[in-house]
């Protein structure tokens, strides 16, 4: 387990963290989101010893140190190859720091080749793949000698969706085997499909954190998904209707003052009858977000 207990950092004046509380089971999820700058890549770094900080960082009730070294997994945001060298050479390079013998480590690159469908060979330079295959090459370096605490610092950034797909995959087979998982990005669809619980960061200052269906319905279920042949015009007239934004033809989303209005809005809506899609959801991760990170918003 990562424990995180009252981290805080200055960089002269600056405070850049304060009092950061927070764990990450084995086999457990956690994402670290917030705009840039909002201290998560320090919060990355103070994990990782990199940094003096104040407060206390543990692995399993141990500081992190070169003891435990070997035992994680570091994506960088900063994405870091040695272009000279092979595919083969930068994965043997990068496992051999973490203790591992290059004879078991070749024995699997051509499986985590081809399970990230890296256009490629083993044989080939760094400099001569392109740069979304490079970025996989770094990938697999991070989880090649399976790290039981990996830490990724956005690492779906710049990937198309067919691979944003298959590092989605690799993070949930690390959790099967019982890694505890932290990651950073900008896109929350990414952290509400993989997350087990998150924490928001703005300014240096937790302003969220806790399960992400719990933090989505503490905002209240004020969302209304319904399929009608009721004109906009006609859904903003009901009551506690504060906006009716179409989403296709006869497809609308319905904000309302109270949740308790979705009952009698559905009552007038079907008027007794079968209705296609009636579903009262809490604001979106994203719309959270948006609320919560920006400027103005505590």
């Amino acid at each position: 387990m990562l424990k995180i207990e009252h981290l805080a950092k200055h960089f002269g004046d600056l405070e850049a963290l304060h009092d950061i509380n927070f764990q990450v089971a084995d086999g457990e999820i956690m994402g670290l989101i917030g705009q840039n700058g909002a201290g998560k890549s320090t919060t990355f770094h103070s994990i990782l010893n990199f940094l003096k900080y104040e407060g206390t960082i543990s692995w399993n009730d141990q500081d992190i140190n070169e003891s435990v070294f070997d035992q994680i997994g570091y994506l960088p945001e900063e994405r870091s190859l040695m272009p000279k060298l092979t595919v083969e050479q930068q994965i043997l390079y990068l496992a051999q720091l973490k203790g591992q013998p290059a004879r078991k480590i070749k024995g699997g690159i051509d499986e985590w080749l081809q399970r990230f469908e890296v256009k490629g060979k083993r044989t080939d330079k760094i400099r001569a793949l392109s740069k979304g295959n490079q970025q996989k090459i770094q990938l697999i370096c991070t989880l090649i000698h399976r790290p039981s605490l990996i830490i990724l610092d956005e690492p779906f950034s710049g990937l198309d969706p067919v691979n944003v797909d298959l590092l989605e995959q690799a993070i949930l087979n690390a959790k099967a085997q019982g890694a505890a998982i932290i990651f950073s990005s900008h896109d929350m669809g990414n952290v509400e499909a993989l997350c087990d619980e998150l924490v928001m960061l703005r300014h240096g200052n937790m302003v969220l954190h806790g399960e992400i269906r719990a933090i989505r319905e503490q905002f209240g279920k004020n969302e209304i998904f319904v399929t009608t042949d009721w004109s906009q015009e006609a859904l903003l007239q009901l009551e506690h209707v504060i906006e009716a934004k179409q989403l296709s033809r006869h497809r609308f989303m319905l904000r309302v003052d109270d949740p308790a209005a979705g009952q009698p809005i559905f009552q007038e809506l079907s008027g007794g009858h079968y209705i296609e899609e009636f579903s009262q959801q809490p604001p979106t991760l994203d719309e959270i977000f948006r609320l919560k990170a920006g400027d103005g918003h505590a």
